[in-house]
Order: structure tokens, then C-alpha cells, then sequence
């Protein structure tokens, strides 16, 4: 298995650390060997990389592209990829972005076996730091092969540091990854910090309350597959309870403070994905020649700068246009915006003129409905007006012709311009073509209460999950909606509720392919909501990524390399 699993940790290792401000002052190791990491130093090296891979996860492309498009919120953007997006006949086994998550997991995965091999024989680091250090690559390890479940099923469970190529592998059953998983993290939670906001824990670091929630996620996770144990919606729900109730965090107040620049490391956050100026740590490209940058703040950008009276500039971004979000997602799951802020603190809908050379000038005669002080042949605005304005309902003709800005009502959104998602602006990039460096908010308190919510309601206590999802939709609320209002009781608790609760306070955080796989409602709410997929999805084909053909073309010595049903 020369490319997958012995993807070795030597390479790795010099993609540092973007999350510990310390380590962001060090300087890159050159080729290193397997004999370095039984030091302090290659220790550290190694742990060094596995948290170096984390950007290639959080924050990058790949996984973006696997999580989010190609389900019920979000559709193709105009520069999406067609296949992998439309789940077309050419979305096959050699996709790139497959390939790149699965190669990225496995070079991980084996610097964190590295760590953990290791630690007990290197001598100059204190035993307490050590058995930190290990439970920090357990942690990471765990997150590595959680990703591989989801999107894979099975697949192969390697806990030994490879240090030479391999040409065998088989894929090891769901069940037994999981329990790797589980007890992974379990060992972490035994030694690490308690949070993030503990005096002495850079940013990044893995701690208490993020592996207690990762494992609540897990469990829950478990309890829908084919692994699935009796008490996995109890044990999600205590480890939820355990972080929220003893964790030492707290929702912000407000919604919009969330996704905040600079706020990415709140007292919300359990777990952020660093990123850093620095190219030496956060712009070399990987195996597949990839770079584990922020490329968040590009993806969801639609085409403004083709609009009269705008051009491309860092406040708006760079249009990616990978992806748009669903009428339904847009029209339905945010319908109400009353009492729930939370769709104007997500999606952009107004822009504003930048580029004086390209403002419009109104017709002659002046269309019926013209504000007053509108001049036949005179500019409809100047320069910090209104250029674009996304009104989220349908306007007539003469309301269109009217306005004294481009105006696109709500059916008329469309693969270039339509609502933008808010989470990843970035302004204090360099250049406007720039990469954030933004640190990626991986998981969240908020999601730890809708975690508690499902488990509780899955387990048929509707009437105590209430209370879980309240506190989520009453800080919606904040700060001009009715708190009271936004409650609901356990008579409208089911799984749709909680899915529909789940896009209102995560779109866009790259959980929904994950999500409706993890419920069984993939198929169905691609069918009923996806105006792209619907005709497109093969079940049960599509409930699974394929397994990468490099992999399956690595296995020469020994059984076949198994693919997921219905993939060549």
C-alpha cells in the first residue's frame, strides 16, 4: 500500500503547527528519519505534523467538497465541480478531491501513530508532558479516522507507525474502527487540559472538552450505523452533558459574534484549526499537490464582481463560486427571520458600489416607480451605495426596473449570484486573491446542545431534549427577536426539527453530508430538495464515498483492495 498507508510522518513533519503560537516561531525540519522520532525533538516533530494535517481537513477544499455540496442546502455553484457536485456518471473512484482527503487522513494518521509509538522510550520530556503529548495524538488520530468512517464505511485500521512501503491492506470492519476511535478518545480525555480557555493552552491544542464532544458526536454517529450499540445515544448524551454542564464554556450571547473576526478562539469554541501567515507552515502543497490553506473564504463567494458598479476586492472575496444554497435552505429552513437573526448574520445580501468606472445610469424615459431625485442618463448611485441587493422574495418587472441598485429577487438567485454565505470573510488578508488565515471553527457548544437534543430525542425523551435545543434558539433570538417565541415544545421535536435546527445554526460548517448520512435521510432529502441530485442519486451508491483507485491499485501482494457497492 506504497502511497496510502505508508505515507510516512517524516514528510509530514515538516508541515508544522499553525495553532501553538510558539511553535509558529520555529523553523521547518528538513528530511528527517524514523530514528529522529525516538528523541524529544522528533517527538515533538512528530506531533508537530499531526496537527499540521488538521488543515488539510478543516479549512480546505477536499473536505468541502464531500460535506457540503450535493445536499439538501447547498447546490452547484457556476464554478462547482460539475461531477462530484451534480453526482454525475464521471464522479468515479479517481476523483481527486476522494483521493487527496484519504491520502491526507493516512499521512496523519501514521505521524500520530509515530507519537504514540514512540513516547514511552524518548527521555528529556517530563512523563507528564509525554503522556500529554500522547493524548493529544490519540485525539487527532481519532478525528482522522472519524473522517474516514463517515465518508468511507470500512476501512483500514492501522495503529503501527509505518515507516516502509507496504503492499498489503485489507479494510477492517466499521465496528472495530469505531471502538479504536472511542477508546482514543477516551484516553485523551484522562490526560489533557480541561479547555481551551485554561491558562496555558495555545489555541489549537486538543483538550477535555473537545474530545468529550468529538466522542459524543461518535457515538451518535454509531447509533445510526450498521455498528450500532444499545447504549450509544445515552453515552452521546452524557459525554454532551459532562461538556456542557463542567466544561467551563459558554454559547456567546449573540450569533453574529460567532463567526466574528479575530473571536474564532471564544469561549464557544472547543476546538478551532489554526491557520498562520507564515508559508513555510501553511501554504506548501501536500502528495497531491494541494495546499492545506484556508480556502473557506473563497468557496461560497458568488460572482458580484461581474455586476454593474462592483470589482473584485478583499472585502468581498474571491468568487470561487463553488456553491450557492438551496432555495429551500434560503426560503424554508430560514423563514422565519423575525424572532430567529441567525439568516442575516449567515448570508450576505447586499453589496456595496466599489468601482466608480462601472456604475449604471438610468434609462430615458425614467421607469414608473423611480425614486425621487432619479435623472434619465444620471448614475443610479455613487460609490459606498447599494449596488447589489438580493430582496429574498420575488419582485415584478417594474419593481426591478425601479430600484436604484441591481436588484435579484429571490427567483431569479441563480449558479452565480445568490445569497453568500458570511461565516469565512476575511479582511485582513494581504491581497484579494489571498488564502484566510483564519482559524476554522471545527466544533462548537452549540453543536454540543443539539447533540445532547437528537441523543435525548432518539432515545425517546422528547420532553428532556426540549431544554437542549431551546438554549439554541433562544440565543437566535438576541437581540431584537422574542426569546420566548423561538421555544417549542416535544410535541414538535422529530428528526426533520432537528436536521432543519441543525442547517439554521451550522450551514456552511461543513457537517451536512455527514449529517443526513449519519440519519439515514441522505437519499431522501437530496430527492425532496436538490433540484440537481435528485434525479442523479443512486442509493445505495452514493451513501458512501469510493474508495480511492490508487488505493485499490496499491494492494499488489495478498486479497483485493474492497470497494464501497456499486463503485468501479
Amino acid at each position: 500500500m506504497k502511497k496510502i498507508l505508508y505515507i510516512c510522518c517524516i514528510a509530514a513533519a515538516t508541515q508544522l503547527l499553525g495553532g501553538c503560537k510558539k511553535m509558529l516561531q520555529e523553523q521547518p525540519h528538513g528530511v528527517l528519519t524514523p530514528e529522529f522520532y525516538k528523541t524529544s525533538q522528533g517527538l515533538k516533530a512528530g506531533l508537530d505534523a499531526a496537527y499540521a494535517g488538521t488543515r488539510t481537513i478543516w479549512g480546505n477544499e477536499d473536505y468541502f467538497s464531500l460535506t457540503t455540496p450535493a445536499t439538501d442546502e447547498w447546490l452547484r455553484g457556476n464554478d462547482g465541480n460539475k461531477d462530484l457536485f451534480l453526482l454525475s456518471t464521471a464522479y468515479q473512484s479517481t476523483d481527486g478531491k476522494v483521493t487527496a482527503l484519504w491520502n491526507n487522513c493516512y499521512t496523519y494518521i501514521n505521524s500520530c501513530n509515530a507519537v504514540v509509538e514512540n513516547a514511552a522510550t524518548v527521555t528529556g520530556i517530563k512523563d507528564e508532558l509525554k503522556a500529554r503529548m500522547v493524548g493529544e495524538a490519540k485525539f487527532l488520530r481519532a478525528n482522522y479516522y472519524f473522517v474516514l468512517v463517515q465518508l468511507w464505511g470500512d476501512v483500514t485500521l492501522t495503529t503501527k507507525f509505518n515507516t516502509e512501503p507496504l503492499t498489503s491492506a485489507k479494510r477492517d470492519p466499521l465496528a472495530n474502527v469505531y471502538t479504536s476511535i472511542i477508546q482514543d478518545l477516551k484516553d485523551a480525555i484522562a490526560v489533557l487540559p480541561k479547555n481551551p480557555v485554561t491558562k496555558g493552552v495555545d489555541p489549537g491544542r486538543a483538550t477535555v472538552v473537545a474530545a468529550q464532544h468529538v466522542l459524543a458526536k461518535v457515538y451518535l454517529t454509531r447509533a445510526g450505523s450498521s455498528a450500532k450499540q444499545p447504549d450509544d445515544y445515552q453515552n452521546a448524551y452524557t459525554n454532551a452533558l459532562e461538556v456542557i454542564n463542567n466544561g467551563g464554556m459558554s454559547l456567546l450571547p449573540d450569533f453574529a459574534s460567532v463567526f466574528a473576526e479575530g473571536n474564532e478562539n471564544s469561549p464557544e469554541v472547543l476546538w478551532a484549526v489554526q491557520h498562520t501567515t507564515s508559508l513555510a507552515y501553511n501554504g506548501s502543497p501536500n502528495q497531491d499537490n494541494r495546499t492545506p490553506d484556508n480556502m473557506l473564504v473563497h468557496l461560497f463567494v458568488p460572482q458580484y464582481e461581474k455586476v454593474d458598479g462592483m470589482q473584485r476586492d478583499i472585502l468581498g472575496g474571491r468568487p470561487y463560486i463553488r456553491t450557492v444554497p438551496s432555495r429551500w435552505l434560503t426560503d424554508t429552513v430560514f423563514a422565519e427571520r423575525k424572532n430567529d437573526t441567525r439568516f442575516h448574520k449567515t448570508f450576505q445580501t447586499v453589496w456595496y458600489c466599489n468601482n466608480a468606472n462601472s456604475i449604471p445610469k438610468w434609462p430615458t424615459p425614467l421607469p414608473a416607480g423611480a425614486p425621487a431625485g432619479a435623472t434619465a442618463g444620471g448614475p443610479k448611485f455613487k460609490l459606498g451605495d447599494t449596488a447589489i441587493y438580493l430582496p429574498l422574495a420575488p419582485k415584478t418587472a417594474q419593481q426591478i426596473a425601479a430600484a436604484p441598485y441591481t436588484m435579484i429577487p429571490s427567483d431569479q438567485y441563480n449558479a452565480r449570484m445568490s445569497p453568500a454565505l458570511m461565516k469565512y470573510i476575511d479582511t485582513k488578508r494581504s491581497d484579494m486573491n489571498a488564502p484566510s488565515v483564519r482559524p476554522v471553527i471545527a466544533y462548537r457548544l452549540a453543536e454540543t446542545y443539539l447533540i445532547a437534543a437528537e441523543a435525548l430525542m432518539m432515545a425517546g425523551r422528547a420532553s428532556d431534549a426540549v431544554p437542549y435545543i431551546n438554549a439554541v434558539r433562544e440565543r437566535a433570538a438576541y437581540p431584537t427577536g422574542n426569546k420566548a417565541l423561538m421555544d417549542i415544545t416535544a410535541a414538535e421535536l422529530n428528526l426533520d426539527f432537528i436536521l432543519d435546527e441543525r442547517s439554521r445554526e451550522l450551514a456552511g460548517e461543513n457537517v451536512r453530508w455527514l449529517d443526513l448520512a449519519r440519519t439515514g435521510q441522505l437519499e431522501a432529502r437530496i430527492r425532496k430538495h436538490n433540484t440537481e441530485c435528485r434525479s442523479s442519486f443512486q442509493s445505495p451508491k452514493h451513501l458512501l464515498r469510493p474508495i480511492p483507485l490508487d488505493q485499490i491499485n496499491a494492494v499488489t501482494t495478498g486479497p483485493a483492495y474492497g470497494q464501497n457497492k456499486d463503485w468501479l
